[in-house]
């Protein structure tokens, strides 16, 4: 199944579940939050094995790729990327941590803060459902081979300027574009 339509039907459900609960009720409330901040440690953990996983296989082999320019950041041109596999997926999973803290973040100010019981229902599952659905989980949590969609650099989907732009964004990996940003002025800065 599609992971949009999953995670459509995924929350379909669990309005259904947020709907049947009474919040009012101290204990069920008690319940939900357990609940919720269980799913955010077993997200965490996935991602724990995997970081534990990446170290243990120290591969060092070298990946080249070309980032798009980022105008929001000041920069105006294409930058040649060069690192290692186990630096590449490092990077991955901690921006992935970092997104369970910042998740955590908006809950917290949006459940104690804002009085909403809601969504605590509503995100507890899909935390570790896109986990397990993330690339990096993949291949080194179930063992899947690092091809196609899975081949390193991760294929991101299109950010929304780029969407309404039309503009073609997306990290490169061909040879030409590798040695035109190396060659160009901010190339081949070694990814720490």
């Amino acid at each position: 199944m599609n992971s949009a339509v999953s995670n459509i039907i995924l929350m379909l459900v669990m309005m259904q579940v947020a709907k049947k609960l009474n919040f009012e009720d101290p204990t069920i409330l008690l319940y939900t939050r357990i609940f919720y901040i269980s799913c955010q440690v077993a997200t965490f953990l996935v991602f724990a094995i995997v970081r534990f996983r990446i170290n243990s296989k120290n591969d060092l082999t070298t990946i080249k790729y070309v980032e798009p320019a980022n105008p929001m950041s000041g920069q105006t041109e294409p930058r040649a990327v060069v690192t290692t596999v186990k630096e590449y997926d490092l990077q991955q999973v901690n921006s992935q941590i970092k997104g369970i803290f910042t998740s955590l973040a908006m809950m917290g100010f949006m459940h104690l803060y804002m009085k909403y019981t809601n969504p605590l229902v509503m995100q507890s599952v899909s935390g570790i459902k896109s986990a397990l659905e993330s690339n990096i989980v993949k291949i080194h949590l179930f063992g899947t081979p690092a091809t196609g969609d899975l081949k390193r650099p991760f294929k991101q989907a299109p950010g929304i300027l780029e969407s309404l732009t039309g503009a073609a964004g997306g990290l490169q990996t061909d040879k030409q574009s590798v040695e035109n940003a190396e060659t160009a002025g901010a190339g081949g800065i070694k990814q720490d």
